[in-house]
């Protein structure tokens, strides 16, 4: 079964994207997940990223679709005769089809998800240490392998206005929905604002135990202190915090304290 083994050289990547941020986090997460494999290069439009594949002659790129008016597409339709793991980055999913028509990797939305980042990125390395001849079904193989190992941090990306916090899981007792923007409630007592709605953290946050109790809020379900009998009913956080519960979702909530 495959693994993921040191390359002979330092692999180089290039980070296409408008945002400085969005730049800087990649670059982060390369840095937390794969140090000393990958050493990341920046661009932010289509010509500075046509320049650093010209003269850097990247190994893997991540790429934005929307930069500054331009579209990631443009960039690909221009390289000729380059080798390289393309893995998407970005906030649109209308354009996944037409991404994967580009051979890509990966098609990770924003906010990143570190599971989905580092599956991308192992099996991005383990495909350019293979000669880039492995079969889908190695690549499938070695997928499972690397989660089985348990490389995957239950953790969430959080933007906000000052930079990007990687928060566990684990450490988060609820979400508040603020208008388009979502408050992040932890066990130490503090609070992280995050620039996207709750809506982009649903689906992710719903397969870790979390639940929407109500359009407002969504609860880590490990830290109810009780259920207290109403209409919809409330729940009570370890914090002390009361949150009405939606009549819709009461049923479905009771449901999973009677498993």
């Amino acid at each position: 079964m495959p693994t993921l083994q040191s390359p002979s050289r330092t692999r180089k990547a290039l980070i296409a994207d408008d945002e400085y941020q969005s730049r800087k986090l990649i670059e982060k997460m390369l840095s937390l997940y794969f140090p000393m494999l990958i050493t990341p290069h920046e661009a932010e439009n289509i010509k500075e990223a046509m320049e650093v594949i010209d003269s850097v002659h990247p190994d893997l790129i991540f790429l934005d679709i929307q930069m500054n008016g331009e579209v990631g597409f443009e960039l690909l339709d221009k390289i000729t005769g380059s080798n390289f793991e393309l893995i998407f980055v970005t906030a649109h999913n209308e354009f996944a089809v037409r991404a994967f028509k580009y051979n890509a990797l990966g098609y990770l939305m924003k906010p990143i998800d570190p599971g989905d980042f580092q599956s991308a990125v192992a099996t991005a390395l383990h495909k350019i240490n293979q000669g880039r001849q492995t079969s889908r079904e190695q690549i499938n193989s070695f997928e499972q392998q690397w989660k089985a190992k348990d490389k995957f941090p239950d953790k969430i990306i959080i933007p906000a206005t000052e930079g990007y916090h990687i928060v566990p899981l684990n450490q988060i007792l609820y979400c508040q929905s603020k208008s388009n923007y979502t408050e992040f409630y932890l066990l130490d007592k503090s609070k992280l604002i995050s620039s996207h709605t709750m809506g982009q953290y649903e689906d992710l946050l719903h397969e870790h135990n979390f639940f929407r109790v109500h359009r407002s809020f969504m609860i880590n379900l490990d830290f109810i202190k009780m259920y207290r009998k109403g209409d919809g009913g409330t729940v009570v956080m370890n914090d002390g915090k009361e949150i009405e519960v939606s009549r819709s979702n009461k049923e479905e909530l009771l449901k999973l304290f009677r498993r």
